[in-house]
């Protein structure tokens, strides 16, 4: 194998990771802008849960009653 060729072969071994770095770093960006989503929802949902249950007097920690 001359040089030339091995030239070429880790050029193409280095579009590859390249290619490969950037869509992994695609999938991550796309995941932490969903986990953030989510936590956005967690925090209204929670929000709304402690507005009701203030509204309706809704104890939260109400232990069950013994015949459970």
């Amino acid at each position: 194998m001359d040089i030339e060729q091995r030239v070429n072969e880790l050029e193409m071994r280095v579009a590859f990771q390249d290619d490969t770095i950037q869509s992994l770093n695609d999938a991550l960006f796309e995941q932490q802008r969903q986990l953030e989503k989510l936590q956005m929802q967690i925090a209204a949902l929670s929000k709304r849960q402690a507005e009701v249950s203030a509204h309706f007097g809704i104890e939260e920690d109400v232990t069950p009653p013994p015949h459970y």
